[in-house]
């Protein structure tokens, strides 16, 4: 069994849960209230100070090894997220055309809801048609913080 290190970062928008293996990061999510002991590993030291960076403004590009565990679908999404830069959104439909399959919208929407790295892997990033904020597993309000944040700072 992979032994996993647990770690918590207060953001001005909630707390943060960050669950690693030795090597990566496994889970990135906000939390209502802790779910484990706080038990860190350099890997959890390293994600809190780069998120720490990111809400001074300092950060736009994370630079942490990243475990994620989806279908073939889901890694080629979160992998393609991982390309819209800081501080731009992308539509539904943009990130289908990106994969290749202009039909697909709904399966990015559906993958975007199963990224468990928040923020690193940046699905906050993209929006519905004609600008509208839609689904994100931490709330519409952190997504609208997170994208005028990154504006703001850009």
């Amino acid at each position: 069994m992979i032994e996993k290190f647990y770690g918590y970062y207060r953001s001005v928008i909630g707390l943060i849960e960050i669950i690693c293996t030795e090597n990566e990061v496994i889970s990135v999510i906000f939390v209502d209230s802790p779910n484990y002991e706080t038990k860190e590993n350099k890997i959890v030291k390293e994600v809190i100070n780069q998120l720490d960076e990111y809400f001074n403004g300092k950060r736009k590009i994370f630079n942490l090894p990243l475990k994620v565990d989806g279908t073939k679908f889901q890694n080629e999404t979160w992998y393609e997220l991982l390309k819209i830069p800081y501080g731009t959104t992308i539509t539904y439909k943009d990130m289908a055309i990106a994969l290749g399959n202009p039909k697909a919208s709904r399966a990015v929407g559906n993958a975007n809801g199963k990224n468990k790295i928040w923020i690193i892997i940046p699905c906050h990033r993209v929006i519905g048609a004609k600008g509208k904020l839609t689904g994100y597993a931490g709330g519409i309000e952190r997504k609208k913080w997170l994208i005028e944040h990154e504006i703001k700072n850009k």
